[in-house]
């Protein structure tokens, strides 16, 4: 089991470190801890994501099966209230608000981004707690 003092840490890799910055936090909200000459770290809605500076290693579209990452809400007014900020800044939804599984105890509303270096990130959210994890 996770110890909720414990970080989650995720490396991807990214083509500009400015973009990377610019897209991380002023559109999504992320706070940069550190930046180097080849990468940037952000506290990633609690956790640690490190971009390297690899643009060799970008991949040439954005495709979300089978790599992506992101955050599951544990309230709807979170997840709403992020998809708003998304709005306010003009953030580009790679695939938009749907529903998946309705009827089933698994339902839930989910969305996907992409970043400046085509890392695919889904947002959802679960009605029923218990789905989440």
């Amino acid at each position: 089991m996770r110890n909720q003092n414990n970080a989650f840490h995720l490396a991807v890799p990214c083509k500009d470190l400015q973009e990377t910055l610019e897209f991380y936090e002023n559109k999504l909200g992320c706070e940069s801890r550190r930046r180097y000459d080849d990468r940037v770290t952000f506290n990633f809605f609690g956790d640690q994501l490190v971009c390297h500076l690899s643009p060799e290693k970008v991949d040439l579209e954005a495709n979300p099966y089978p790599r992506h990452f992101g955050v599951t809400f544990s309230e709807k007014v979170e997840f709403e209230s992020f998809v708003a900020h998304l709005k306010e800044n003009k953030v580009d939804f790679l695939h938009p608000i749907t529903t998946r599984f309705e009827g089933l105890p698994e339902v839930h509303t989910t969305f996907f981004l992409k970043d400046p270096s085509n890392n695919v990130l889904e947002f959802k959210f679960y009605p029923n707690k218990e789905m989440m994890h």
